[in-house]
Protein backbone atom coordinates (compact mmCIF):
# COMPACT_ATOMS: atom_id res chain seq x y z
CA UNK A 1 0.00 0.00 0.00
CA UNK A 2 1.32 3.42 -1.15
CA UNK A 3 0.25 6.88 -0.37
CA UNK A 4 -0.06 7.27 -3.92
CA UNK A 5 -2.68 5.07 -3.63
CA UNK A 6 -5.09 7.36 -2.01
CA UNK A 7 -4.21 9.83 -5.02
CA UNK A 8 -7.12 11.74 -7.05
CA UNK A 9 -7.48 14.90 -9.37
CA UNK A 10 -9.91 17.03 -7.99
CA UNK A 11 -11.06 20.43 -10.34
CA UNK A 12 -10.23 23.34 -7.97
CA UNK A 13 -14.10 24.68 -9.26
CA UNK A 14 -15.32 21.90 -6.83
CA UNK A 15 -13.74 23.25 -3.53
CA UNK A 16 -16.59 24.47 -1.58
CA UNK A 17 -15.62 28.45 -0.75
CA UNK A 18 -18.92 29.17 0.92
CA UNK A 19 -21.56 27.27 3.23
CA UNK A 20 -24.62 26.91 1.39
CA UNK A 21 -27.63 29.14 2.76
CA UNK A 22 -29.54 26.09 3.63
CA UNK A 23 -27.37 23.88 5.83
CA UNK A 24 -29.07 21.12 5.04
CA UNK A 25 -30.17 21.39 1.43
CA UNK A 26 -26.59 19.98 0.60
CA UNK A 27 -27.03 17.03 -1.93
CA UNK A 28 -26.54 13.53 -0.17
CA UNK A 29 -24.46 10.80 -1.94
CA UNK A 30 -25.42 7.37 -0.39
CA UNK A 31 -22.61 4.59 -1.01
CA UNK A 32 -23.62 1.10 -0.27
CA UNK A 33 -20.37 -0.20 0.62
CA UNK A 34 -20.99 -3.92 -0.03
CA UNK A 35 -22.53 -3.46 -3.84
CA UNK A 36 -21.22 -0.16 -4.29
CA UNK A 37 -23.99 1.48 -5.31
CA UNK A 38 -24.59 4.96 -5.48
CA UNK A 39 -27.81 7.04 -4.99
CA UNK A 40 -27.87 10.60 -5.47
CA UNK A 41 -30.13 13.04 -3.11
CA UNK A 42 -30.19 15.82 -0.61
CA UNK A 43 -29.55 15.68 3.28
CA UNK A 44 -32.53 16.66 4.07
CA UNK A 45 -33.84 13.44 3.01
CA UNK A 46 -31.30 11.03 4.76
CA UNK A 47 -34.24 9.68 6.85
CA UNK A 48 -35.24 7.63 3.66
CA UNK A 49 -31.76 6.00 4.57
CA UNK A 50 -31.80 5.30 8.17
CA UNK A 51 -33.71 3.24 10.21
CA UNK A 52 -35.97 3.91 13.54
CA UNK A 53 -33.51 2.38 16.27
CA UNK A 54 -30.65 4.09 14.54
CA UNK A 55 -28.12 6.08 16.67
CA UNK A 56 -26.40 9.04 15.38
CA UNK A 57 -22.97 9.86 17.18
CA UNK A 58 -21.80 13.14 16.84
CA UNK A 59 -18.64 15.23 17.94
CA UNK A 60 -20.11 18.33 20.01
CA UNK A 61 -16.55 20.41 19.98
CA UNK A 62 -16.87 23.74 19.37
CA UNK A 63 -14.43 25.78 17.36
CA UNK A 64 -12.61 28.37 19.12
CA UNK A 65 -11.67 31.67 17.60
CA UNK A 66 -7.93 30.81 17.40
CA UNK A 67 -6.26 32.56 14.99
CA UNK A 68 -4.62 35.56 16.66
CA UNK A 69 -2.83 38.83 15.52
CA UNK A 70 0.04 39.81 17.05
CA UNK A 71 3.06 42.29 17.15
CA UNK A 72 6.63 41.68 18.31
CA UNK A 73 6.86 44.13 21.48
CA UNK A 74 10.90 45.10 20.25
CA UNK A 75 10.38 46.13 16.51
CA UNK A 76 6.60 45.78 15.59
CA UNK A 77 6.91 43.19 13.48
CA UNK A 78 3.66 41.43 12.43
CA UNK A 79 3.13 37.52 13.90
CA UNK A 80 0.10 35.38 13.55
CA UNK A 81 -0.60 32.75 16.24
CA UNK A 82 -3.20 29.95 15.94
CA UNK A 83 -3.59 28.10 19.19
CA UNK A 84 -3.32 24.36 18.46
CA UNK A 85 -3.64 22.63 22.21
CA UNK A 86 -3.63 24.16 25.43
CA UNK A 87 -1.02 22.54 27.82
CA UNK A 88 -2.27 24.46 31.07
CA UNK A 89 -3.72 27.72 32.23
CA UNK A 90 -1.42 29.98 30.00
CA UNK A 91 0.70 28.01 28.38
CA UNK A 92 -0.28 26.69 24.55
CA UNK A 93 1.00 25.15 21.25
CA UNK A 94 0.20 27.15 18.56
CA UNK A 95 1.16 27.32 14.87
CA UNK A 96 3.68 30.70 14.46
CA UNK A 97 3.82 32.89 10.71
CA UNK A 98 6.18 35.69 11.08
CA UNK A 99 9.85 36.16 10.85
CA UNK A 100 12.36 35.26 13.54
CA UNK A 101 9.98 34.23 16.30
CA UNK A 102 12.59 32.40 18.01
CA UNK A 103 12.64 31.67 21.81
CA UNK A 104 12.37 34.69 24.54
CA UNK A 105 10.38 36.66 21.65
CA UNK A 106 7.94 39.05 23.49
CA UNK A 107 4.82 39.36 21.54
CA UNK A 108 1.39 41.83 21.95
CA UNK A 109 -1.69 41.68 21.23
CA UNK A 110 -3.64 44.70 23.02
CA UNK A 111 -2.89 46.85 25.41
CA UNK A 112 -3.52 44.49 28.64
CA UNK A 113 -2.53 40.85 26.96
CA UNK A 114 1.12 39.76 26.34
CA UNK A 115 2.90 36.49 25.16
CA UNK A 116 6.42 34.96 25.28
CA UNK A 117 7.19 32.55 22.90
CA UNK A 118 9.06 29.67 25.23
CA UNK A 119 10.09 26.66 22.96
CA UNK A 120 10.82 26.37 19.44
CA UNK A 121 9.10 22.90 18.57
CA UNK A 122 9.07 21.33 14.96
CA UNK A 123 8.63 23.23 11.78
CA UNK A 124 6.52 26.73 12.89
CA UNK A 125 5.49 25.37 15.90
CA UNK A 126 6.07 26.98 19.28
CA UNK A 127 5.13 26.78 22.83
CA UNK A 128 3.66 30.19 24.15
CA UNK A 129 3.11 31.08 27.73
CA UNK A 130 0.35 34.09 28.34
CA UNK A 131 0.44 36.49 30.71
CA UNK A 132 -3.29 35.78 31.88
CA UNK A 133 -5.56 33.08 30.36
CA UNK A 134 -6.39 33.86 27.19
CA UNK A 135 -10.10 32.66 26.80
CA UNK A 136 -11.64 35.50 28.03
CA UNK A 137 -9.95 37.58 25.35
CA UNK A 138 -10.58 35.40 21.92
CA UNK A 139 -14.47 36.53 21.34
CA UNK A 140 -13.12 39.71 21.34
CA UNK A 141 -9.95 39.33 19.56
CA UNK A 142 -9.58 35.88 17.79
CA UNK A 143 -10.68 35.02 14.62
CA UNK A 144 -12.27 31.85 12.86
CA UNK A 145 -9.25 29.63 11.90
CA UNK A 146 -10.77 28.53 8.46
CA UNK A 147 -8.99 25.69 6.56
CA UNK A 148 -6.11 26.72 3.87
CA UNK A 149 -8.61 25.74 1.30
CA UNK A 150 -11.21 28.38 1.74
CA UNK A 151 -10.11 31.85 0.27
CA UNK A 152 -13.84 33.67 1.15
CA UNK A 153 -14.22 35.47 3.99
CA UNK A 154 -17.33 34.10 6.09
CA UNK A 155 -19.84 36.70 7.27
CA UNK A 156 -21.41 34.53 9.78
CA UNK A 157 -18.31 32.72 11.93
CA UNK A 158 -21.61 30.39 13.45
CA UNK A 159 -21.78 28.66 9.79
CA UNK A 160 -18.33 26.79 11.03
CA UNK A 161 -20.35 25.49 14.08
CA UNK A 162 -22.61 22.47 14.48
CA UNK A 163 -25.82 23.90 15.68
CA UNK A 164 -25.08 21.31 18.35
CA UNK A 165 -21.45 22.72 19.34
CA UNK A 166 -21.06 23.23 23.23
CA UNK A 167 -17.31 22.32 23.81
CA UNK A 168 -14.79 24.95 23.06
CA UNK A 169 -11.66 23.25 22.23
CA UNK A 170 -11.12 22.71 18.14
CA UNK A 171 -9.10 24.47 15.32
CA UNK A 172 -11.23 23.28 12.77
CA UNK A 173 -14.49 22.10 12.78
CA UNK A 174 -16.03 18.36 12.80
CA UNK A 175 -17.46 19.44 8.65
CA UNK A 176 -20.20 16.33 8.64
CA UNK A 177 -22.40 17.79 11.14
CA UNK A 178 -22.82 21.03 9.59
CA UNK A 179 -25.28 19.39 7.52
CA UNK A 180 -27.60 19.04 10.24
CA UNK A 181 -30.54 21.67 11.49
CA UNK A 182 -32.28 21.96 14.64
CA UNK A 183 -35.61 21.19 12.52
CA UNK A 184 -33.60 18.07 10.82
CA UNK A 185 -32.73 16.32 13.95
CA UNK A 186 -36.07 16.95 15.17
CA UNK A 187 -37.95 15.31 12.76
CA UNK A 188 -35.22 12.17 12.94
CA UNK A 189 -35.92 12.08 16.60
CA UNK A 190 -39.73 12.24 16.38
CA UNK A 191 -39.27 8.71 13.84
CA UNK A 192 -37.01 7.06 16.26
CA UNK A 193 -33.46 8.59 15.16
CA UNK A 194 -31.88 9.73 18.26
CA UNK A 195 -28.27 11.54 18.31
CA UNK A 196 -25.98 10.84 21.21
CA UNK A 197 -22.53 13.29 21.91
CA UNK A 198 -18.92 12.75 22.19
CA UNK A 199 -16.28 15.12 21.93
CA UNK A 200 -13.02 15.25 19.76
CA UNK A 201 -11.03 18.51 19.83
CA UNK A 202 -9.68 18.49 16.32
CA UNK A 203 -6.87 20.27 15.31
CA UNK A 204 -4.95 21.51 11.81
CA UNK A 205 -3.13 18.02 11.38
CA UNK A 206 -6.33 17.15 10.05
CA UNK A 207 -5.83 18.84 6.78
CA UNK A 208 -2.58 17.64 6.69
CA UNK A 209 -1.34 15.57 3.35
CA UNK A 210 0.79 12.08 4.15
CA UNK A 211 4.22 13.23 2.50
CA UNK A 212 5.80 9.92 3.10
CA UNK A 213 5.74 7.34 0.38
CA UNK A 214 4.54 4.26 3.00
CA UNK A 215 1.63 5.60 4.78
CA UNK A 216 2.48 3.40 7.58
CA UNK A 217 5.48 5.47 8.23
CA UNK A 218 3.40 8.84 8.60
CA UNK A 219 3.13 9.93 12.19
CA UNK A 220 -0.57 10.75 12.85
CA UNK A 221 -1.71 13.64 15.15
CA UNK A 222 -2.88 13.26 18.37
CA UNK A 223 -6.30 14.70 19.90
CA UNK A 224 -7.96 14.84 22.89
CA UNK A 225 -11.36 12.94 23.17
CA UNK A 226 -14.40 12.32 25.38
CA UNK A 227 -16.74 9.24 25.14
CA UNK A 228 -18.93 9.01 28.69
CA UNK A 229 -20.36 6.61 30.27
CA UNK A 230 -23.83 8.20 29.61
CA UNK A 231 -22.95 7.61 25.91
CA UNK A 232 -21.07 4.30 26.20
CA UNK A 233 -24.37 3.04 27.30
CA UNK A 234 -26.68 4.36 24.94
CA UNK A 235 -24.45 2.80 22.38
CA UNK A 236 -24.43 -0.31 23.65
CA UNK A 237 -28.18 -0.97 23.81
CA UNK A 238 -28.43 0.67 20.84
CA UNK A 239 -26.22 -2.49 19.22
CA UNK A 240 -27.86 -4.87 21.35
CA UNK A 241 -31.43 -3.63 20.15
CA UNK A 242 -30.47 -4.47 16.98
CA UNK A 243 -29.70 -1.10 15.92
CA UNK A 244 -27.03 0.91 13.63
CA UNK A 245 -24.27 3.35 15.13
CA UNK A 246 -23.90 5.78 12.60
CA UNK A 247 -20.81 7.89 13.24
CA UNK A 248 -21.58 11.69 12.07
CA UNK A 249 -17.85 12.42 10.65
CA UNK A 250 -14.58 10.90 10.90
CA UNK A 251 -13.50 12.49 14.12
CA UNK A 252 -16.67 10.60 15.46
CA UNK A 253 -14.93 7.43 14.22
CA UNK A 254 -11.77 7.82 15.80
CA UNK A 255 -13.10 8.25 19.19
CA UNK A 256 -15.33 5.69 18.89
CA UNK A 257 -13.03 3.20 18.02
CA UNK A 258 -10.54 4.36 20.14
CA UNK A 259 -13.60 3.44 23.01
CA UNK A 260 -14.08 -0.13 20.99
CA UNK A 261 -10.47 -0.83 22.24
CA UNK A 262 -11.39 -0.63 25.52
CA UNK A 263 -14.82 -2.17 25.66
CA UNK A 264 -14.85 -5.43 28.02
CA UNK A 265 -16.73 -8.49 27.67
CA UNK A 266 -20.12 -8.03 25.75
CA UNK A 267 -19.39 -4.23 25.44
CA UNK A 268 -19.03 -2.64 21.84
CA UNK A 269 -17.26 0.49 23.81
CA UNK A 270 -15.93 1.72 27.04
CA UNK A 271 -15.86 4.93 28.77
CA UNK A 272 -12.75 6.93 26.94
CA UNK A 273 -11.31 10.31 27.69
CA UNK A 274 -7.65 11.23 26.77
CA UNK A 275 -5.81 11.38 23.61
CA UNK A 276 -6.16 9.21 20.90
CA UNK A 277 -3.53 8.55 18.29
CA UNK A 278 -5.39 5.83 16.46
CA UNK A 279 -4.59 5.60 12.57
CA UNK A 280 -6.82 3.95 10.54
CA UNK A 281 -6.26 2.82 6.67
CA UNK A 282 -7.51 -0.34 4.65
CA UNK A 283 -7.13 -3.52 7.16
CA UNK A 284 -8.18 -2.32 9.84
CA UNK A 285 -11.33 -4.15 11.25
CA UNK A 286 -14.27 -1.44 12.84
CA UNK A 287 -15.72 -2.42 16.28
CA UNK A 288 -17.87 0.05 16.75
CA UNK A 289 -19.49 1.90 13.64
CA UNK A 290 -22.08 0.34 11.41
CA UNK A 291 -22.49 3.49 9.26
CA UNK A 292 -20.78 6.79 8.67
CA UNK A 293 -21.66 10.26 7.40
CA UNK A 294 -18.82 12.31 6.20
CA UNK A 295 -17.36 15.00 3.43
CA UNK A 296 -15.79 14.63 0.49
CA UNK A 297 -11.73 14.66 1.79
CA UNK A 298 -8.29 15.77 0.12
CA UNK A 299 -6.41 13.62 -1.77
CA UNK A 300 -3.28 11.52 0.12
CA UNK A 301 -4.73 12.48 3.46
CA UNK A 302 -5.46 10.42 6.86
CA UNK A 303 -9.21 11.05 6.43
CA UNK A 304 -9.29 9.56 2.60
CA UNK A 305 -7.27 6.75 4.36
CA UNK A 306 -9.85 6.04 6.98
CA UNK A 307 -13.00 6.12 5.01
CA UNK A 308 -11.40 3.67 2.53
CA UNK A 309 -11.04 1.77 5.83
CA UNK A 310 -14.38 1.89 5.80
CA UNK A 311 -15.88 0.90 2.75
CA UNK A 312 -12.71 -0.07 0.48
CA UNK A 313 -10.38 1.95 -1.29
CA UNK A 314 -11.69 1.45 -4.80
CA UNK A 315 -15.52 1.62 -3.97
CA UNK A 316 -14.11 4.98 -2.25
CA UNK A 317 -12.44 6.43 -5.25
CA UNK A 318 -14.85 5.16 -8.03
CA UNK A 319 -17.49 7.07 -5.54
CA UNK A 320 -15.75 10.44 -5.24
CA UNK A 321 -14.98 9.97 -9.39
CA UNK A 322 -18.84 9.85 -9.93
CA UNK A 323 -19.69 12.64 -7.16
CA UNK A 324 -17.02 14.70 -9.36
CA UNK A 325 -18.07 13.78 -12.58
CA UNK A 326 -22.14 14.77 -11.24
CA UNK A 327 -20.19 18.19 -9.84
CA UNK A 328 -20.72 17.43 -5.93
CA UNK A 329 -18.77 20.32 -3.59
CA UNK A 330 -16.07 19.46 -1.92
CA UNK A 331 -14.37 19.30 1.18
CA UNK A 332 -15.67 21.91 4.35
CA UNK A 333 -18.07 23.31 3.01
CA UNK A 334 -18.88 21.12 0.57
CA UNK A 335 -21.45 18.26 -0.25
CA UNK A 336 -21.93 15.34 1.91
CA UNK A 337 -21.85 10.71 1.35
CA UNK A 338 -23.33 8.46 3.99
CA UNK A 339 -21.44 5.49 4.12
CA UNK A 340 -24.03 2.27 4.78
Amino acid sequence: MKTSDFDYHLPPELIAQTPLERRDASRLLVLDRKSGAITHTHFNKIADYLRPGDLLVANRTRVIPARLYARKASTGGKVELLLLNRRDERIWEALVGGKRVKAGVQLELDESLSVEVIEELDGPRRLVRFDQPVEQYLERIGHAPLPPYIHTHLDDPERYQTVYAQEDGSAAAPTAGLHFTLHLLKSLKDIGIDMAALTLHVGLDTFAPVNEDDPEEHHIHSEWCQLTPETVERINQTRNNGGRIVAVGTTSVRTLESAAACAEGDDFVAPFEGPTSLFIMPGYQFQAVDALITNFHLPRSTLLMLVSAFAGRETILQAYQEAIAERYRFYSFGDAMLIL
